[in-house]
């Protein structure tokens, strides 16, 4: 079996999504959306293979009958090709089932990393803690129990695929910034709220956005 192709983290209803396709559709599709290029394909070129090789067979199979309407024609075997296209159709179906397999188990992994990384991040920090802290995030304003920051782009798409990563990221780490946007600037605000104030949580993630600033 081909292995799968290196791609990025994905989550449960991604998964799910992927398995519905993979083998109520089209065996390969869920694989290639799921980000399982080289997978995908090969299980899509397999599965789209063994369907087109059952097609001809039962194509042919039915000129075969409606020959009969119009004369005294036999009805001959078709060979081995429909067997042929079921055999890969099936194995296609087979194989992506262990992919799906492979999906869910990565979201579940994923699932349980963001639970422990919410975890570990709700102890409130002092003030002591919040300024040491400060000094690796030199961009960063602190007012009160909130950190804040005014990232500037090109132009309002840039701002917005910005805004579009951090939403994708918030959700991986269970974390809920404020946003407030004007026209080509974000200004994100964290803070804790289930702690009551700044955690080490909101200081990973304000790293993590500097970071994503700069794709």
């Amino acid at each position: 079996m081909i292995p799968s192709s290196s791609a990025k983290k994905i989550s449960r209803a991604q998964a799910r999504n992927a398995v519905l396709l993979n083998q109520l559709a089209t065996p390969g599709l869920g694989s290639l959306l799921a980000g399982r290029r080289l997978t995908g394909s090969g299980q899509l070129l397999l599965s789209l293979s063994g369907f087109v090789l059952v097609t001809i067979w039962f194509w042919r199979l039915m000129l075969q009958f409606y020959g009969q309407i119009g004369g005294d024609v036999i009805v001959k075997p078709e060979g081995s090709i429909g067997l042929i296209g079921a055999v890969l159709f099936a194995l296609a179906w087979f194989w992506s089932l262990a992919t799906s397999f492979s999906l869910l188990r990565e979201a579940s992994n994923v699932s349980l990393e963001s639970l422990e990384s919410f975890a570990a991040g709700q102890l409130k920090l002092d003030e002591a803690g919040i300024v040491l802290a400060l000094v690796a995030l030199p961009e960063w304003q602190l007012d009160g129990q909130t950190i804040a920051r005014t990232f500037q782009f090109k132009d309002f798409p840039a701002a917005m695929k910005f805004v579009n990563l951090v939403a994708d990221h918030a959700g991986q780490a269970q974390h809920h910034p404020d946003v407030d946007i004007r026209w080509n600037q974000v200004t994100l605000a964290l803070t804790t709220h289930a702690a009551g104030g700044l955690t080490e949580k909101d200081f990973v993630f304000a790293k993590q956005c500097d970071a994503l600033s700069v794709r």
